[in-house]
């Protein structure tokens, strides 16, 4: 089988990936149903978890492993990426999902999330961290991005911070808007990046600083 990733970009990520500090666990939900991709996610999973020992690749089916992906909170929305982390056997969800291919500019996003969840740090400022530490209310952001746009990446890997921050209380997907056509329309997406808080009770267009985010986060949720 021909590998997706050139071997430039294997050497370039194998160099990233020497900054991995803990174990990562990518757990990949595809379909039996129509899937454009779902093929090709799994081989470039492969591919990617293959450049260090410190990531781990578990491949499972919407409808078959059912329980799982309403566990993972992904039934129907396949195919779904999700990086965990992973000590031993238990695995630890910190509400961080790709839904769609990776592509484009959606690939240095992957390798974000396998990053930032090895440091097992959001990287958010004092404020940020306060503020997401406390909430009370559950918080679903929905980035939509595409593979061609070159500030998306930003924007969802902000959406993933604040997830790391408070998994329990916040789930962040970033989703590949022409994939997910059905969501793209309901929410009449335009533009990316737009990330939709809580189904539409707020809205963020563009890559924004984290204050500005956070801004609306609070906004939203009063």
């Amino acid at each position: 089988m021909e590998k997706l990733l050139p071997a430039e970009i294997v050497r370039q990520i194998r160099e990233v990936f020497q900054q991995l500090k803990h174990p990562v666990q990518i757990l990949f939900f595809g379909t039996q149903k129509h899937c454009e991709y779902c093929t090709e996610i799994r081989q470039l999973l492969e591919e990617v978890s293959e450049l260090s020992d410190l990531i781990g690749l578990s491949v499972y089916d919407v409808e078959q492993d059912a329980d799982l992906a309403k566990l993972y909170r992904v039934e129907g929305k396949a195919p779904a990426t999700i990086i965990a982390a992973r000590e031993g056997e238990q695995i630890t969800d910190f509400g961080i999902r790709y839904l769609g291919i990776p592509s484009g500019h959606e690939f240095t996003t992957l390798i974000q999330a396998i990053l930032l969840v090895s440091a097992r740090d959001s990287g958010l400022t004092p404020q940020s961290r306060e503020y997401i530490q406390s909430l009370t209310k559950p918080l679903h952001l929905e980035v939509f991005v595409t593979p061609t746009c070159p500030y998306c990446p930003r924007a969802v890997v902000l959406a993933y911070q604040l997830a790391m921050e408070n998994p329990k209380m916040v789930l962040a997907e970033g989703i590949e808007a022409m994939e997910f056509d059905e969501l793209s329309n309901r929410y009449m997406i335009s533009g990316v990046p737009d990330t939709v808080i809580n189904a539409d009770a707020g809205r963020v267009v563009g890559a924004v600083p984290e204050s500005h985010m956070l801004a609306e986060l609070m906004r939203v949720l009063g």
